[in-house]
């Protein structure tokens, strides 16, 4: 521990090998060791002894929908940071759609940087969008850092993002392949959404009829063959279908590059409990019954799914009316990820390693930025959430910091409460209350060579680039 600057103490720290009473000591910025609970503290260095308190390396969301610069009314990057901090997320990853312009080419990439700089709470990544008509801009966007390429195989819901046919797929993974880049798919099939029943008015009944589970998967099985002709590296977004997963396991056992998420609201949230009107429970892919949500949580021990990630999609509460017809689709949920997904998955007997795997770990590879986030290990970032996880706490939307108030987990009581979030070392909220932006701008220079492994979320680069802004 010689040179570190600061000792981080608890009963229970997290890490790769195991929860284990430890002491962490980081220097500059890096954990430099991960020593017994016990271990002396150097000279000048500071003591933070935070007691019975667990401490988890920073989440990364690879998931989040910012919509800065077009649609910052919906939200932006301080108070999506802000959020983020809030609920333990050090490290998140933007989405390229929902803002004006989207992130679909290099000047588009600039402008939502410059949007970015100086207030972030937290570390920023972005996404580029694969589109039918930008084939040529997705190497430039690929070297000038994107850490891969989300798709639509149905309406996007936004006109400036359209989505991808069969014929486009193909065209786009094989452009995608060619630099063994990664390509992030919302996959639902168009056809069977339009012979579906149109939602009508307040009622979940109808709007939850209107996404069947078949046109989940009827794409995935699309996805699927298309990325086996291709080999490109594929990561399936936001899987709330349990009817997906047989087909998920067989690809994935045939070397199937392929990779999968789901969210906390697919997670802990049924549709038996979301009342007619209710349009802040309005996602799609949608909240599907509670029989649907054990194929899932039996997806996450048996690693065919591999990471959960928010999908905070928010939008003025205007646009959240009571007809789910026309209502805005996004939840809101980046502040309470962490302990609405802790909250549920204590009850099936998973532990604290278990959500760090599909909250931090997994996401921190599935982005390529395993090199510096995703464990509290040597070498990487000093970025930590510091738990209380038998704390409880009742949702008031009004103290989210997100910027628009609405969320579909108001008035329920979550266990784990987020004491403190560090960033590199540095503390960026406690008990809620944030400090300055003292977020950098990631990007991710160069792909990896080699195929990626088929049990883990493929790998996108051998080290990110951060640039302070």
């Amino acid at each position: 521990m010689t040179g570190a600057d600061l000792v981080l103490r608890s009963t229970r720290v997290v890490t790769p090998d195991g929860t284990r009473a430890a002491s962490v000591a980081v220097t500059g910025g890096t954990i430099s060791a991960v020593l017994a609970h016990d271990a002396p503290v150097p000279r000048g260095a500071r003591l933070e002894d935070v007691g019975d308190l667990a401490v988890l390396p920073g989440l990364v969301d690879t998931h989040v929908h910012v919509n800065e610069p077009g649609r910052t009314e919906w939200e932006g990057f301080r108070t999506a940071t802000r959020a983020a901090a809030a609920g333990g997320i050090t490290t998140l990853v933007d989405m390229p759609l929902n803002s004006l312009p989207p992130t679909t080419t290099v000047r588009h990439l600039r402008t939502k940087r410059t949007a970015a700089a100086g207030a972030v709470h937290v570390d920023v990544g972005f996404w580029g969008g694969a589109l039918p008509d930008n084939a040529a801009d997705l190497r430039p966007l690929h070297e000038a850092g994107v850490f891969g390429f989300k798709s639509f195989l149905s309406p996007s819901g936004v006109d400036e993002f359209p989505h991808l046919d069969r014929a486009g797929l193909d065209r786009t993974m094989a452009r995608i392949a060619a630099f063994d880049g990664l390509l992030i798919v919302h996959a639902e099939d168009p056809g069977r959404l339009a012979a579906a029943p149109r939602p009508d008015g307040p009622s979940y009944a109808r709007f939850l009829a209107s996404r069947p589970r078949e046109a989940e998967a009827t794409a995935v099985a699309a996805l699927i063959d298309a990325a086996r002709r291709h080999g490109t590296r594929v990561h399936l977004l936001h899987l709330s279908s349990g009817d997906a997963l047989p087909p998920i396991a067989r690809a994935r056992a045939e070397g199937v590059r392929l990779t999968v998420e789901t969210c906390p609201h697919y997670l802990t949230l049924t549709a038996e409990e979301v009342p007619d009107g209710a349009a802040e429970f309005k996602c799609c892919p949608p909240i599907r019954e509670a029989a649907n949500r054990e194929p899932l949580w039996r997806a996450l021990a048996d690693g065919t799914i591999d990471c959960v990630v928010t999908d905070h999609s928010p939008a003025t509460a205007d646009l959240k009316t009571g007809d789910f017809a026309t209502a805005w689709g996004g939840v809101s949920g980046l502040q309470l990820s962490l302990s609405a997904v802790w909250t549920e998955a204590r009850r099936r007997g998973h532990t604290l390693d278990d959500v760090v795997r599909w909250m931090s770990a997994h996401t921190a590879r599935l982005a390529g930025l395993d090199a510096r986030k995703g464990a509290i290990a040597p070498g990487r970032d000093a970025d930590f959430a510091v738990l209380d996880p038998d704390g409880t706490f009742t949702v008031d939307p009004a103290r989210l910091h997100h910027r628009n108030p609405v969320t579909a987990y108001a008035g329920r009581t979550l266990s784990g409460v987020v004491r403190s979030t560090w960033l590199r070392g540095r503390r960026v909220m406690a008990d809620g209350v944030p400090g300055a932006p003292r977020g950098r701008l990631l990007t991710r220079p160069l792909p990896r060579r080699g195929p990626a492994d088929r049990r883990d979320p493929p790998r996108g680069a051998a080290r990110p680039s951060e640039r302070s802004p």
